[in-house]
């Protein structure tokens, strides 16, 4: 048998890879109400995207997906939590507001899913998004949760993680990471943004 690449795997089931200039360009927002059923489809894409790929892959953390990487240029993203909790559907989704704590945990991106990548992000977040009939909401999210909202919204504004990491750190092999099937683990170990 041969041995398919995390890169391959992803790239298999529909997910735009690195390189691609569609995950370097900022994501088109939507006009809602008017653009309501376009929002709707590509939102339904994404549902049918991230359950194909976690047909072949688990994510204990939690996982997204962003409408580039599916080769759709709208500011749409799907945020599975992990455990059981409800996904979370983001259109047009700005971040207004960041802690000034931040910490540093290993992300993958489906985009190139061979590394891992050391990220500095915040503990706490507010994101505004754009509901289905027109009207802004507004959320705070937190820890793990805030780590992949962010992680998310950066696609739409088309940056990759490794825009984030801190100068000198690299990713490394996911051979490498021996996180996998865990839950990022918070103790209080926050620091101030650098």
């Amino acid at each position: 048998m041969i041995d398919v690449r995390p890169s391959q795997q992803m790239r298999d089931l529909g997910v735009v890879q690195h390189g691609a200039g569609i995950l370097t360009e900022p994501a088109r927002a939507f006009d809602l109400p008017a653009e309501r059923d376009e929002a709707e489809r590509i939102t339904d894409e994404l549902f049918a995207a991230m359950e194909r790929i976690g047909q072949v892959h688990p994510f204990a953390k939690g996982m997204g997906i962003a409408a580039p990487q599916i080769g759709i240029a709208r500011a749409a993203a799907v945020v599975q939590p992990p455990g059981d909790a409800p996904a979370i559907i983001l259109l047009n989704p700005k971040i207004t507001t960041r802690s000034g704590k931040v910490d540093e945990h290993y992300e993958g991106c489906l985009s190139f899913f061979d590394v891992r990548g050391l990220v500095p992000r915040p503990l706490k977040i507010t994101v505004e998004t754009t509901a289905l009939a027109g009207e802004t909401v507004t959320t705070v999210y937190e820890r793990g949760l805030a780590r992949l909202i962010h992680h998310e919204v950066d696609h739409l504004d088309g940056l990759l993680y490794t825009a984030r990491m801190r100068t000198g750190v690299a990713p490394i092999p996911v051979e490498e990471y021996r996180q996998t099937g865990q839950a990022w683990a918070y103790d209080g170990t926050a620091r101030p943004e650098a």
